[in-house]
């Protein structure tokens, strides 16, 4: 089975500019077939991972989506500044 925060972490590292700050967590949800992954960054890496309308963040979300099916559960991706 795929650790889905290591996959989310290995497909966003190349796109930030600091990656020392980048950092996913796993946070805990009531329904036990979804996992929230929330991924924390600086201000800059943040505009740069959600993308413009939100392009690049739909698009990671469709791709852990595909990730996310071999352990049928459902993925949310939440992007915080720190």
């Amino acid at each position: 089975m795929a650790e889905l925060d290591k996959v989310l972490y290995d497909l966003v590292k190349p796109m930030v500019a600091d990656p020392q700050s980048l950092d996913i967590r796993v946070m805990p949800s009531l329904d036990e077939d979804e996992v929230t992954l929330h991924v924390y960054a600086k201000d800059e890496d943040i505009a740069r991972l959600i993308g413009r309308k939100g392009s690049m963040a739909s698009a990671l979300r469709q791709v852990m989506s595909v990730a996310s099916h071999a352990e049928d559960k459902k993925v949310t991706i939440k992007f915080e500044q720190i």
